[in-house]
């Protein structure tokens, strides 16, 4: 079953009755998945950043927007306006077929994967997890990258507080750490 499909006909209902919504537009919903590589070795390799784009782009199914310095900072030798990452906003469809993805697929493929972390929300529903290497995914070529990559995904939800957004994940299918 889709992801959609689930949270439509199990997470809805269930977060209804557990936390007495009176209307269906009550219950908390995904509105976005961001995905970030931040690369700080943009500025000594060129290249860097457009091996870090091409796996965002494999990743997700859409053109990652390069993410600009906003002030100089001498001792990193970095310049305003310098390349320093990529990024990625899935809406809608997309987003839900990326996190179908990476519930089923991704995570499980983690090395000695015991679950994400259950506290890594910021206070107002929404969740952040770090990706250490960008080999997990399988649309991603072992052959063909040219370093290990980490990336930071934020899922943002519409719930109000952590408690409804870490309910709903884990409804979804989130495998948190016990």
């Amino acid at each position: 079953m889709a992801l959609k499909d689930r949270y439509n006909k199990e997470v809805v209902p269930a977060m209804m009755s557990e936390f007495g919504y009176s209307s269906v537009m009550q219950v908390p919903r995904l509105e976005k998945v961001s995905l970030n590589i931040g690369l700080g070795e943009a500025l000594t390799n060129a290249k860097a950043l457009e091996f870090a784009s091409g796996d965002l782009a494999a990743i997700t199914g859409q053109k990652p927007v390069i993410t600009k310095a906003k002030k100089s900072i001498a001792t990193y030798k970095l310049r305003e306006g310098n390349p320093i990452g990529a990024r990625v906003t899935l809406r809608g469809k997309q987003m839900y077929h990326f996190l179908e993805r990476l519930l089923l697929v991704a995570l499980p493929r983690t090395r000695d994967f015991r679950g994400v972390n259950p506290n890594a929300f910021d206070g107002r529903g929404n969740y952040t997890l770090g990706i250490r290497e960008q080999l997990i995914f399988p649309e991603i070529d072992y052959d063909k990258i040219d370093r290990v990559r980490g990336l930071e995904l934020s899922i943002v939800t519409s719930a109000r507080t952590d408690d409804e957004a870490r309910r709903l994940l884990t409804l979804l299918g989130m495998p948190f750490r016990r």
